[in-house]
Protein backbone atom coordinates (compact mmCIF):
# COMPACT_ATOMS: atom_id res chain seq x y z
CA UNK A 1 0.00 0.00 0.00
CA UNK A 2 1.23 3.68 -0.83
CA UNK A 3 1.77 4.86 2.63
CA UNK A 4 0.88 8.35 1.90
CA UNK A 5 -2.82 7.63 -0.17
CA UNK A 6 -3.34 4.54 1.62
CA UNK A 7 -4.33 3.17 -1.39
CA UNK A 8 -3.00 0.19 -3.48
CA UNK A 9 0.28 0.53 -5.61
CA UNK A 10 -0.11 0.11 -9.34
CA UNK A 11 2.95 -1.25 -11.87
CA UNK A 12 2.38 -0.58 -15.52
CA UNK A 13 3.74 -2.89 -18.30
CA UNK A 14 3.57 -1.52 -21.72
CA UNK A 15 3.94 1.90 -22.16
CA UNK A 16 2.47 2.16 -25.95
CA UNK A 17 0.21 4.70 -27.25
CA UNK A 18 -2.51 3.41 -24.64
CA UNK A 19 -0.32 2.23 -22.23
CA UNK A 20 0.93 6.03 -21.93
CA UNK A 21 -2.15 7.31 -21.68
CA UNK A 22 -3.51 5.37 -19.25
CA UNK A 23 -0.02 6.03 -17.29
CA UNK A 24 -0.63 9.65 -17.62
CA UNK A 25 -4.16 9.46 -16.03
CA UNK A 26 -3.10 7.41 -12.78
CA UNK A 27 -0.55 9.70 -12.12
CA UNK A 28 -2.52 12.79 -12.79
CA UNK A 29 -5.29 10.78 -10.41
CA UNK A 30 -2.63 10.29 -7.39
CA UNK A 31 -1.94 7.08 -8.01
CA UNK A 32 1.74 5.67 -7.43
CA UNK A 33 2.65 3.68 -10.70
CA UNK A 34 6.13 1.90 -11.30
CA UNK A 35 6.64 1.15 -14.99
CA UNK A 36 7.85 -1.01 -17.65
CA UNK A 37 8.31 -1.28 -21.01
CA UNK A 38 10.72 -3.54 -23.25
CA UNK A 39 11.86 -0.46 -25.27
CA UNK A 40 13.24 1.31 -22.65
CA UNK A 41 12.76 5.31 -24.28
CA UNK A 42 9.03 4.60 -24.50
CA UNK A 43 9.19 5.46 -20.55
CA UNK A 44 10.48 9.15 -21.38
CA UNK A 45 7.05 9.63 -21.92
CA UNK A 46 5.77 8.92 -18.09
CA UNK A 47 8.99 9.25 -15.61
CA UNK A 48 8.91 13.01 -16.53
CA UNK A 49 5.56 12.97 -15.12
CA UNK A 50 6.30 10.83 -11.93
CA UNK A 51 5.98 7.14 -12.61
CA UNK A 52 8.97 5.30 -11.27
CA UNK A 53 11.29 3.09 -13.92
CA UNK A 54 11.84 -0.48 -13.30
CA UNK A 55 14.38 -2.58 -14.50
CA UNK A 56 11.98 -5.86 -15.71
CA UNK A 57 8.36 -7.03 -15.17
CA UNK A 58 9.21 -9.26 -12.27
CA UNK A 59 10.47 -5.87 -10.54
CA UNK A 60 7.53 -3.64 -11.19
CA UNK A 61 5.32 -6.79 -9.85
CA UNK A 62 7.66 -6.65 -6.50
CA UNK A 63 6.77 -3.06 -5.92
CA UNK A 64 2.87 -3.49 -6.60
CA UNK A 65 -0.08 -4.58 -5.07
CA UNK A 66 -1.55 -4.12 -8.61
CA UNK A 67 0.24 -5.00 -11.92
CA UNK A 68 -1.68 -3.70 -14.90
CA UNK A 69 -0.21 -4.95 -18.13
CA UNK A 70 -1.30 -3.59 -22.14
CA UNK A 71 1.45 -4.97 -24.48
CA UNK A 72 1.04 -5.81 -28.39
CA UNK A 73 -0.47 -9.69 -28.47
CA UNK A 74 -0.75 -12.74 -26.58
CA UNK A 75 2.87 -14.21 -26.52
CA UNK A 76 3.81 -10.62 -25.20
CA UNK A 77 1.79 -11.03 -22.64
CA UNK A 78 3.09 -14.36 -21.68
CA UNK A 79 6.67 -13.14 -22.15
CA UNK A 80 5.55 -10.41 -19.47
CA UNK A 81 4.46 -12.87 -17.10
CA UNK A 82 6.41 -15.83 -17.77
CA UNK A 83 9.39 -14.85 -18.96
CA UNK A 84 12.97 -15.49 -16.58
CA UNK A 85 12.30 -11.79 -15.13
CA UNK A 86 8.43 -11.74 -15.61
CA UNK A 87 5.89 -10.77 -12.85
CA UNK A 88 5.41 -14.67 -11.98
CA UNK A 89 9.31 -14.59 -10.63
CA UNK A 90 8.23 -11.78 -8.28
CA UNK A 91 8.48 -12.03 -4.57
CA UNK A 92 6.13 -11.23 -2.98
CA UNK A 93 3.60 -11.56 -5.66
CA UNK A 94 1.28 -9.09 -6.45
CA UNK A 95 -2.16 -9.16 -5.34
CA UNK A 96 -3.74 -8.60 -8.51
CA UNK A 97 -3.08 -8.67 -12.56
CA UNK A 98 -5.58 -6.42 -14.70
CA UNK A 99 -4.54 -7.26 -18.53
CA UNK A 100 -5.96 -4.78 -20.62
CA UNK A 101 -4.16 -6.47 -23.80
CA UNK A 102 -6.23 -7.86 -26.62
CA UNK A 103 -5.51 -11.48 -26.71
CA UNK A 104 -6.70 -15.59 -27.07
CA UNK A 105 -9.48 -16.25 -24.71
CA UNK A 106 -8.18 -19.63 -24.27
CA UNK A 107 -4.62 -18.36 -23.34
CA UNK A 108 -5.78 -15.61 -20.88
CA UNK A 109 -7.97 -18.67 -19.05
CA UNK A 110 -4.49 -20.77 -19.12
CA UNK A 111 -2.34 -17.61 -17.72
CA UNK A 112 -4.75 -17.11 -15.13
CA UNK A 113 -4.48 -20.45 -13.67
CA UNK A 114 -0.86 -20.94 -14.10
CA UNK A 115 -0.03 -17.47 -12.04
CA UNK A 116 -1.83 -19.74 -9.27
CA UNK A 117 -1.94 -17.01 -6.02
CA UNK A 118 -2.53 -13.61 -8.04
CA UNK A 119 -5.60 -13.09 -9.24
CA UNK A 120 -6.44 -12.00 -12.63
CA UNK A 121 -9.01 -9.79 -14.44
CA UNK A 122 -9.05 -9.89 -18.26
CA UNK A 123 -9.85 -6.02 -19.03
CA UNK A 124 -9.54 -5.36 -22.54
CA UNK A 125 -10.25 -1.45 -23.31
CA UNK A 126 -11.87 0.18 -26.48
CA UNK A 127 -11.84 4.28 -26.94
CA UNK A 128 -8.77 5.27 -27.89
CA UNK A 129 -5.59 7.37 -26.18
CA UNK A 130 -8.11 10.58 -26.04
CA UNK A 131 -10.78 8.29 -23.54
CA UNK A 132 -7.86 6.72 -21.45
CA UNK A 133 -6.23 10.43 -20.83
CA UNK A 134 -10.09 11.51 -20.04
CA UNK A 135 -11.17 8.50 -17.41
CA UNK A 136 -13.61 7.50 -20.61
CA UNK A 137 -12.85 4.18 -21.98
CA UNK A 138 -15.03 0.94 -21.97
CA UNK A 139 -13.88 -2.10 -20.03
CA UNK A 140 -15.02 -5.43 -20.93
CA UNK A 141 -14.18 -7.27 -17.63
CA UNK A 142 -13.39 -11.14 -17.02
CA UNK A 143 -12.79 -12.34 -14.00
CA UNK A 144 -13.94 -13.17 -10.07
CA UNK A 145 -16.63 -10.67 -8.39
CA UNK A 146 -14.37 -10.63 -6.03
CA UNK A 147 -11.06 -9.63 -7.78
CA UNK A 148 -12.98 -7.25 -9.78
CA UNK A 149 -14.49 -5.53 -6.83
CA UNK A 150 -10.68 -5.11 -5.39
CA UNK A 151 -9.56 -3.13 -8.58
CA UNK A 152 -12.79 -1.31 -9.49
CA UNK A 153 -11.44 2.50 -7.83
CA UNK A 154 -8.51 1.97 -10.74
CA UNK A 155 -10.72 1.17 -12.87
CA UNK A 156 -13.14 4.04 -12.00
CA UNK A 157 -10.45 6.52 -12.72
CA UNK A 158 -10.11 5.02 -16.33
CA UNK A 159 -13.10 4.08 -17.64
CA UNK A 160 -16.52 5.57 -18.09
CA UNK A 161 -17.97 2.20 -18.40
CA UNK A 162 -16.76 -1.35 -16.62
CA UNK A 163 -18.80 -4.41 -17.35
CA UNK A 164 -18.31 -7.87 -15.79
CA UNK A 165 -19.22 -10.24 -18.79
CA UNK A 166 -18.34 -13.33 -16.71
CA UNK A 167 -15.69 -15.54 -15.44
CA UNK A 168 -11.60 -15.18 -16.59
CA UNK A 169 -11.53 -15.18 -20.59
CA UNK A 170 -15.19 -13.86 -20.64
CA UNK A 171 -13.86 -9.86 -21.04
CA UNK A 172 -11.38 -10.93 -23.97
CA UNK A 173 -14.38 -13.28 -25.88
CA UNK A 174 -16.29 -9.46 -25.42
CA UNK A 175 -13.41 -7.81 -26.73
CA UNK A 176 -13.77 -10.17 -30.23
CA UNK A 177 -17.08 -9.19 -30.52
CA UNK A 178 -16.12 -5.49 -30.55
CA UNK A 179 -13.17 -6.00 -32.67
CA UNK A 180 -15.79 -7.31 -35.55
CA UNK A 181 -17.88 -4.59 -34.93
CA UNK A 182 -15.15 -1.95 -35.32
CA UNK A 183 -12.89 -3.63 -38.09
CA UNK A 184 -16.02 -4.28 -40.15
CA UNK A 185 -17.51 -0.51 -39.07
CA UNK A 186 -14.12 1.10 -40.18
CA UNK A 187 -14.41 -0.36 -43.60
CA UNK A 188 -17.97 0.32 -44.12
CA UNK A 189 -17.21 4.51 -43.04
CA UNK A 190 -13.88 4.07 -45.20
CA UNK A 191 -16.64 2.60 -48.08
CA UNK A 192 -19.24 5.62 -47.31
CA UNK A 193 -16.88 8.31 -47.73
CA UNK A 194 -15.17 6.87 -50.96
CA UNK A 195 -18.98 6.71 -52.46
CA UNK A 196 -19.69 10.25 -51.51
CA UNK A 197 -16.75 11.76 -52.50
CA UNK A 198 -17.02 9.83 -55.70
CA UNK A 199 -20.68 10.93 -56.26
CA UNK A 200 -19.70 14.90 -55.82
CA UNK A 201 -21.64 14.84 -52.82
CA UNK A 202 -20.80 17.39 -49.43
CA UNK A 203 -19.27 14.66 -47.60
CA UNK A 204 -19.05 16.46 -44.58
CA UNK A 205 -22.36 16.84 -44.46
CA UNK A 206 -22.77 13.43 -44.17
CA UNK A 207 -22.90 12.66 -40.40
CA UNK A 208 -25.32 15.52 -40.00
CA UNK A 209 -27.79 14.49 -42.65
CA UNK A 210 -28.16 10.98 -41.38
CA UNK A 211 -28.25 11.91 -38.03
CA UNK A 212 -30.70 10.40 -35.97
CA UNK A 213 -31.96 7.63 -38.91
CA UNK A 214 -30.54 4.17 -38.27
CA UNK A 215 -27.14 4.83 -40.36
CA UNK A 216 -26.09 6.96 -37.18
CA UNK A 217 -23.44 5.69 -35.15
CA UNK A 218 -20.59 6.40 -32.70
CA UNK A 219 -18.30 5.76 -35.94
CA UNK A 220 -20.15 8.27 -38.26
CA UNK A 221 -19.86 10.78 -36.01
CA UNK A 222 -16.62 10.38 -34.90
CA UNK A 223 -14.28 7.98 -37.26
CA UNK A 224 -16.49 9.06 -40.45
CA UNK A 225 -15.02 12.92 -39.73
CA UNK A 226 -11.70 12.00 -39.01
CA UNK A 227 -11.38 10.25 -42.08
CA UNK A 228 -12.87 12.71 -44.37
CA UNK A 229 -10.11 14.82 -42.53
CA UNK A 230 -7.74 12.44 -43.27
CA UNK A 231 -6.36 13.51 -39.88
CA UNK A 232 -4.10 10.62 -39.16
CA UNK A 233 -1.29 11.79 -37.18
CA UNK A 234 -0.51 11.13 -34.62
CA UNK A 235 -1.89 8.13 -35.05
CA UNK A 236 -4.89 7.12 -32.06
CA UNK A 237 -4.76 3.26 -32.94
CA UNK A 238 -2.44 1.68 -35.13
CA UNK A 239 -3.59 -0.51 -39.01
CA UNK A 240 -1.32 -3.58 -37.76
CA UNK A 241 -2.85 -4.15 -34.27
CA UNK A 242 -6.51 -4.10 -35.82
CA UNK A 243 -5.37 -6.52 -38.60
CA UNK A 244 -3.81 -8.41 -35.93
CA UNK A 245 -7.20 -8.06 -34.00
CA UNK A 246 -9.51 -9.17 -36.75
CA UNK A 247 -6.89 -12.38 -37.08
CA UNK A 248 -7.89 -13.28 -33.92
CA UNK A 249 -11.27 -12.85 -33.75
CA UNK A 250 -10.79 -14.98 -37.41
CA UNK A 251 -8.94 -18.07 -35.59
CA UNK A 252 -11.45 -17.68 -32.68
CA UNK A 253 -14.87 -18.04 -34.90
CA UNK A 254 -13.27 -20.96 -36.58
CA UNK A 255 -12.77 -23.05 -33.42
CA UNK A 256 -16.50 -22.58 -32.36
CA UNK A 257 -17.61 -23.51 -35.83
CA UNK A 258 -18.71 -20.37 -37.28
CA UNK A 259 -17.70 -18.67 -40.13
CA UNK A 260 -17.90 -14.39 -40.48
CA UNK A 261 -17.77 -13.47 -44.04
CA UNK A 262 -18.21 -9.49 -42.96
CA UNK A 263 -15.26 -10.10 -40.13
CA UNK A 264 -12.95 -11.70 -43.36
CA UNK A 265 -13.68 -9.14 -45.70
CA UNK A 266 -12.73 -6.39 -42.96
CA UNK A 267 -9.57 -8.94 -41.99
CA UNK A 268 -8.41 -8.45 -46.21
CA UNK A 269 -8.86 -4.92 -46.35
CA UNK A 270 -6.58 -4.21 -43.40
CA UNK A 271 -4.08 -6.82 -44.56
CA UNK A 272 -4.07 -5.26 -48.30
CA UNK A 273 -3.80 -2.26 -46.60
CA UNK A 274 -1.08 -3.40 -44.55
CA UNK A 275 0.74 -4.73 -47.13
CA UNK A 276 1.14 -1.80 -48.62
CA UNK A 277 2.84 -0.28 -45.90
CA UNK A 278 0.31 1.42 -43.49
CA UNK A 279 0.91 -0.77 -40.98
CA UNK A 280 2.00 1.96 -38.23
CA UNK A 281 -0.41 4.24 -39.82
CA UNK A 282 -3.97 4.93 -37.77
CA UNK A 283 -6.45 2.48 -38.14
CA UNK A 284 -8.59 5.19 -39.79
CA UNK A 285 -5.99 5.27 -42.49
CA UNK A 286 -8.07 2.56 -44.12
CA UNK A 287 -9.84 5.18 -46.65
CA UNK A 288 -6.44 5.77 -48.40
CA UNK A 289 -6.65 1.91 -49.90
CA UNK A 290 -9.82 3.04 -51.62
CA UNK A 291 -7.86 6.17 -52.92
CA UNK A 292 -5.02 4.56 -54.27
CA UNK A 293 -7.32 2.27 -55.97
CA UNK A 294 -9.12 4.65 -57.93
CA UNK A 295 -7.45 6.85 -60.30
CA UNK A 296 -10.52 8.56 -60.62
CA UNK A 297 -11.54 9.84 -56.59
CA UNK A 298 -11.76 13.15 -55.65
CA UNK A 299 -8.57 14.89 -53.80
CA UNK A 300 -9.55 15.32 -50.16
CA UNK A 301 -6.84 18.15 -50.01
CA UNK A 302 -3.96 18.68 -47.20
CA UNK A 303 -3.79 14.96 -44.99
CA UNK A 304 -4.21 15.39 -41.57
Amino acid sequence: MDPVTDRPTLGFIGIGLMGEAMTRRLLDRGWTVTVWNREPGRLDTVVPYGARAAASPARVAEASDVVLVCVLDTDAVQACVFGPDGVAQARPAPALLVDFSTIDPEATRRFAQALGGTGWIDAPISGGPDAARDGRMTVMAGGSETDLARVRPVLADLAGNVTRMGGVGAGQTTKMINQAIVGAGFVVMAEALALAERAGIDAAALPACLEGGFADSSLLRRLYPQMQARAFDPPKSYARQLLKDLRSLGAFAQGLGLDLPMAGAAQAQYRAHVEAGSGLRDSASIIDLYQARDPQARDPGPAG
